[in-house]
């Protein structure tokens, strides 16, 4: 039976811990810390790995509101078979149900036909094994995870390491590929100034970011997290603290 969805929740690690640890390993990056404010990263429910990627295929590519309403689309479109949960939200497919239904449905809800493939190829690996059932993933290393999902059509290193952070709540990931991730570094290490318009010769390359990133093992996907708010604050959508 399908589970409901839960309200997020803050990562099971040490959090307070980590944010005293690296603020004493890196000075610069305990500025930005501080100007950043708490840490408030919420993982976003208890997917399974399957669910996680299925809504991770739909918003690849696509702003967050369209990506929202093909998602509900997709969702809606199972709940004659899935029944909908007690808040009125369809109950999430199964592999299965992905495998059986027709290609017409999926594009009723306005899924592309690479992504139709990707959806389709992520049920048939999640059926062989290849996906991880949540209990199994949560006892596998980061890279037997990243190695195991990027066998799936559409899924690459980013978004395992998405998953990682934010489904998972695993506490040293660091994306060196995420855009937002880069730009914080080089405006919080580099000479990249809040006004300045990025070029791709102000982003730094992975292995600099991985030598400074030594020093904020084992909190790296806080550290990384901290380096998001960095861009929130030079585009002045977050308020530095006082």
């Amino acid at each position: 039976m399908p589970r409901p969805r839960q309200s997020p929740r803050p990562p099971r690690y040490d959090c307070a811990l980590a944010c005293r640890e690296l603020a004493a390993a890196d000075p610069k990056l305990a500025r930005l810390m501080a100007r950043a404010g708490p840490f408030t990263l919420r993982l976003a429910s208890a997917q399974s790995p399957f669910e996680a990627l299925a809504e991770s295929i739909v918003y690849q590519q696509l702003h967050g509101k369209a990506a929202a309403t093909i998602h509900r689309r997709l969702l809606e479109g199972f709940a004659p078979v899935c029944g909908t949960a007690r808040n009125g939200v369809p109950n999430h497919f199964s592999a299965q149900h992905l495998i059986d239904c027709p290609n017409e449905q999926l594009r009723a809800a306005g899924l592309s036909h690479n992504k139709s493939l990707a959806l389709r190829d992520l049920a048939a690996k999640t059926i062989d094994g290849t996906v991880p059932t949540l209990a199994r993933i949560r006892r596998m290393t980061n890279e037997a995870i990243i190695e195991h999902l990027t066998q799936v059509r559409g899924i690459g290193r980013w978004t395992v390491e998405m998953l990682l952070i934010f489904r998972l709540g695993r506490p040293d990931v660091l994306p060196v590929s995420d855009y937002g991730v880069r730009k914080g570094f080089a405006l919080t290490f580099g000479k990249l100034k809040p006004t300045d318009k990025v070029t791709p010769a102000d982003l730094p390359k992975p292995a600099e970011m991985e030598r400074r990133a030594k020093r904020w093992a084992p909190w790296r996907s806080v550290a990384s997290w901290y380096l998001w708010r960095a861009c929130d604050l030079a585009q002045n959508k977050l308020k530095p603290q006082p």
